[in-house]
């Protein structure tokens, strides 16, 4: 019982879905109830209409056998005809009183599974949010604690060079080496930052994009060049083959953005290979210029490719494809592709055969 308590109070979503569950039995009790009791009281209407048919047949036959006309039981019973000396209610009216039941017994039946599948659609509804919420909650925690987790460890790191600095003489060797990580550090947690504060800038439609003539072969130049020493360090080669006719209409800080996430995507993939092959080929498809990354590392299962562009979505927490980020990375890629009009799609053939990341934007035109 304090288990469950506990439970209850640390999660009001649950709660919440008790409720709806005790609501939708209550309810479905109720109008089953309902259509029972309308049902009964069709029939029992039914037959007391038949009742007082039977006694109007009852006086008609009375009044006939005691001379009255054809003409005058016609008028006082229209609903009753005469064969011979015998009076009888019509075919007709017998079937109104049958139709008439049926009728309303239908009418109830329609009504009560209209009712049942309206609330059933709106509690559907509503349990798809509260589990939606649910399922964002979770994530949100977990991005929480892991982003925590991210961020004391290069403070740690600092601290730590810092003291090592401040304490001891040091060689001008291990001075560069202690500045070198304590620069790594400091970009780490920028990055992760800017990450942040870029998924909620995006998430919330809150860009602002100057398209401009670009070419592709420079932008992915531009963004090789600055990550080619954290490259070397990994053990991560860069094939690169896109012509330089290549040329999008786009904007360059979402290009930068889109390009930087995806390398440094595939570069955290090959992590756990230490090292590897990134091959970025650009050529011209229709009326788009698409560039495709691929990686040698770790790879995902094949029904994962969509999940990934999800928000905090992150393949395996203990070491992986993104798994020293934030899950942020992706999902900005898949945000600045949708302001520009363009597209993105993941590939693997599988767990440990790499993956392909492939971009396309509107072609510039030819001016």
């Amino acid at each position: 019982m304090t288990t469950a308590n506990t439970l209850l109070r640390t999660d009001p979503s649950r709660f919440l879905q008790i409720a709806i569950i005790f609501l939708q039995v209550f309810s479905v009790a109720q109008v089953v109830w309902w259509f029972v009791d309308q049902r009964n009281y069709a029939i029992a209407n039914a037959n007391h209409i038949r009742t007082v048919s039977n006694y109007d047949v009852a006086a008609a036959q009375r009044l006939l056998s005691l001379g009255a006309s054809r003409d005058e039981l016609a008028t006082l019973f229209p609903q009753i005809e005469t064969a011979g000396e015998e009076a009888r209610l019509k075919p007709a009216a017998v079937a109104e009183i049958s139709d008439a039941q049926s009728r309303h017994v239908n009418q109830y039946a329609w009504e009560s599974a209209f009712f049942l599948f309206v609330q059933a659609l709106a509690i559907a509804v509503l349990w798809r949010g509260l589990s939606g919420e649910r399922q964002i909650r979770a994530k949100q925690d977990s991005f929480l604690a892991m982003v925590s987790h991210q961020f004391k460890t290069p403070i740690a790191s600092l601290q730590l060079s810092l003291e090592t600095m401040v304490k001891r003489q040091l060689s001008p060797e291990r001075f560069q080496q202690l500045t070198q990580r304590m620069l790594d550090d400091l970009a780490r947690m920028q990055n992760m930052v800017a990450k942040i504060l870029d998924s909620a800038r995006l998430d919330r439609g809150r860009v602002q994009l100057n398209k401009e003539r670009l070419s592709l072969a420079e932008a992915v130049r531009h963004v090789v060049a600055t990550l080619d020493e954290q490259a070397k360090r990994e053990k991560v080669a860069f094939a690169v083959n896109i012509p330089a006719s290549l040329e999008v209409r786009a904007d360059p800080l979402a290009v930068d953005g889109v390009l930087r996430n995806l390398i440094e995507n595939a570069m955290s993939a090959m992590k756990p290979m230490a090292g590897g092959t990134i091959t970025i080929t650009g050529r011209l498809s229709g009326s788009g210029a698409e560039l495709s990354i691929a990686d040698t590392g770790i790879g995902f299962e094949p029904g994962q490719g969509p999940k990934l562009f999800e928000k905090f979505f992150r393949i395996d927490d203990h070491g992986g494809r993104d798994a020293a980020g934030t899950g942020l990375g992706l999902f900005i890629v898949r945000r600045f592709m949708h302001f520009e009009n363009g597209d993105v799609q993941a590939h693997s053939d599988g767990a440990g055969r790499g993956a392909t990341f492939t971009v396309t934007w509107p072609a510039a035109q030819e001016s």
